[in-house]
């Protein structure tokens, strides 16, 4: 840590200082990345990215069904009403597949896997439904792979339905699906002649378009179980339970919706886990309602395509410049603010993506980096923090007061190398006749008389927390509002200016004492915003305020000559002065380069006058020349020989010999004064 020592008393040292902090910065950003990518190989990892799809899936379903799907869910009650054992008699099916023919469905889909033959008799009585139903209505039956373990490899047996069921008509499309270890299907199957896919394909052609084969890699869910259109097994049957021609057009899917039936249960019931359980809903989801979502996602594209992964990794490298500045150029408070900034972003981008485009684009990886990298410059600047309150208390030590310096040290982000728009509050003071006492004194008696009034000027800059920004010859530049932020900074520096003009009367008396000729001060103050912060090279740099702002208030210390006044204010710093501190308005001028009058004022305790200094500048602006003239002279008997009064006067005489019409304006140039 020794370079971090030497910036705090060798100033050529601070831009290598800052170098290596950049650098260390960077390594210790880089080391983050490559702690959160090696966390990405994880199953945790995995789990928090699947619940995210989650969270997106239960906040953007629609909760309705896009395609016109209809699940006769074998369930509780159709065991209780039909009164048979699982499995069904297939002449049961058969009974079904007639009516569904009759009413004119668009093409159904049997979620179950007819792959052993039962007695003949059931058998015909299916095979010859299928024939007579796929001339008007297409029939998909399931099928499905059987993993078989053997000592020294596992095979895949694909169980298909029987010969006699496909040779009558009936497609045939692999049920299966791949579930993640939370044995919540999310992803599409990737078999070419799916279940869904066939059923999607026969429904296209049924109604005599071409095939939709909408591509995708992720579920799009339509809502938690029951949103499409669910009705018992056995309402199908038995006349009258639904109206009729209940089925015309709809696309049919028949599947085993049981919760609780033992033959079920016994048999691995066909139910997965639901995106919708982490929102609270219901966990489990039936695998003929989950062949119902991918018919829907198939016809109407509503599944998801994943992002390219090299879009995530291309952001996730744009975090590290991005954060890594961040840190060095705000407050920690602002770049943690910045670093959550962008977390939200990513999560909005990501909702947007998932909602807007049927993109799905994991979140986690950037955001999980963004807060890494956050962490990592924390630290960073946390090992330099001690060093550095050194290098503030060197650097602020002559410009302001003590307890600003420990604030300073206890927050070493509120120094920021460089530049910060901050509004605060200048002043200017000058002395009058300086130059004619100088010519009486010699070089060393001149620098003692300064020194004299730089002792008695500073400490009330500091006593109200102002920084003294640098000595100008005679002239004293000082702000309030910065370093340190300060609500109260234009009160604090119009009091400094009426405490330091109480502080001259003593110098003063100790001059004439000497025989030499009295001096007197003038201050400028104006409020404003400007560019506070280290100004220079790397090798020479001071602490100071650049704007307009900052000539403003040069000038009311000028302009106090015409009005004949010690403190000159703007109205920018009246407006944030409290009742108590009374001000006597004085003229509007206008400085070079701007078009807007600003007023300008002076304090005085004196109400009497402050009345007739207002009447008198509202008369004047209103033209009522009469008006303002009786209050000028009411001032002038009160103030006799007062310059403001008489400067105004003058004005209002102007004003009143211009011919009928001239164009006139109430405020004066401020570089005319």
């Amino acid at each position: 840590m020794s370079w971090m020592r030497a910036t705090a008393s060798d100033p050529a040292a601070v831009p290598h200082a800052r170098q290596r902090q950049r650098w260390l910065s960077l390594v210790a950003g880089v080391l983050a990345l490559l702690l959160v990518g090696a966390a990405t190989f994880s199953r945790p990892w995995h789990a928090l990215e699947f619940k995210t799809f989650d969270a997106l899936t239960a906040l953007a379903a629609p909760h309705r069904a896009a395609a016109p799907v209809v699940i006769l869910a074998i369930d509780e009650p159709t065991f209780q009403e039909l009164q048979q054992t699982w499995p069904f008699p297939r002449s049961v099916h058969a009974a079904l597949l007639e009516r569904l023919h009759a009413e004119g469905a668009l093409a159904v889909g049997l979620d179950i896997v007819f792959a052993d033959p039962s007695s003949e008799a059931e058998d015909a009585a299916l095979d010859r439904a299928i024939a007579q139903a796929v001339h008007g209505l297409p029939v998909v039956l399931a099928s499905t792979r059987e993993k078989i373990e053997h000592a020294n490899a596992t095979l895949w047996m694909d169980i298909q339905p029987l010969q006699r069921f496909l040779d009558a008509g009936a497609d045939a499309g692999d049920a299966g699906v791949e579930p993640d270890d939370d044995f919540v299907v999310r992803r599409a199957p990737v078999a070419r002649e799916g279940f869904a896919l066939q059923l999607a394909q026969r429904a296209a052609q049924a109604r005599g378009q071409a095939p939709v084969l909408h591509s995708f890699d992720w579920i799009g869910y339509r809502g938690p179980r029951g949103t499409f259109d669910t009705r018992s097994y056995y309402q199908a049957l038995e006349p009258g339970l639904l109206p009729a021609g209940f089925f015309k057009g709809k696309i049919v899917l028949v599947g085993r919706s049981a919760r609780t039936a033992t033959e079920l249960t016994h048999s691995q019931a066909d139910l997965f886990n639901s995106p919708f359980g982490t929102a609270g809903g219901e966990r489990l989801f039936p695998g003929v309602e989950l062949q119902a979502t991918l018919v829907d996602n198939y016809l109407t594209g509503g599944g998801l395509r994943s992002v390219s992964d090299g879009w995530t990794l291309a952001l996730t490298a744009l975090l590290l410049p991005v954060l890594l500045w961040a840190s060095r150029r705000l407050h920690p408070a602002g770049a943690a603010a910045l670093t959550a900034a962008l977390v939200v972003a990513m999560g909005v981008v990501s909702w947007g993506l998932f909602v807007g485009l049927r993109l799905w684009w994991p979140p986690l990886l950037p955001a999980v980096a963004a807060a890494a990298l956050y962490g990592a410059a924390a630290l960073v600047g946390y090992a330099v923090v001690r060093q550095r309150a050194r290098q503030t208390r060197a650097m602020f030590a002559q410009y302001v007061p003590p307890t600003v310096v420990s604030r300073l040290i206890a927050q070493p982000a509120l120094m920021r190398l460089g530049g910060e728009a901050r509004e605060v509050t200048l002043m200017f003071t000058d002395l009058a006749n300086f130059t004619t006492l100088s010519e009486q004194l010699s070089a060393e008696q001149t620098v003692e008389v300064l020194t004299d009034y730089f002792n008695a000027m500073t400490p009330i800059v500091h006593a109200t927390g102002g920084t003294v920004d640098k000595f100008i010859g005679d002239a004293v530049m000082a702000f309030w509002g910065a370093p340190l932020p300060d609500a109260q900074h234009a009160e604090h520096a119009v009091r400094a200016a009426i405490a330091m003009q109480l502080a001259m009367a003593p110098l003063v008396a100790k001059l004439q004492a000497r025989g030499l000729p009295g001096i007197r001060m003038r201050i400028g103050l104006h409020t404003g915003r400007v560019v506070v912060g280290n100004v220079g090279s790397d090798q020479r740099f001071s602490y100071t305020a650049i704007g307009d702002a900052v000539n403003l208030a040069a000038r009311l210390e000028g302009a106090n000559k015409a009005f004949g006044t010690g403190i000159l204010l703007s109205q920018a710093t009246a407006e944030q002065l409290p009742p108590d501190l009374a001000l006597r308005p004085l003229d509007d001028v206008i400085v070079k380069g701007k078009t807007a009058p600003v007023r300008v004022f002076t304090p005085c305790a004196d109400a009497t006058v402050c009345h007739h200094a207002q009447a008198a500048l509202d008369a004047f602006h209103l033209g009522a020349w009469d008006e303002a003239d009786a209050h000028l002279q009411a001032l002038l008997a009160r103030c006799p020989g007062d310059a403001a009064a008489l400067h105004l006067q003058g004005r209002v005489a102007e004003a009143r010999a211009l011919p009928p019409g001239t164009p006139w304006s109430p405020a004066v140039a401020l570089d005319k004064l």
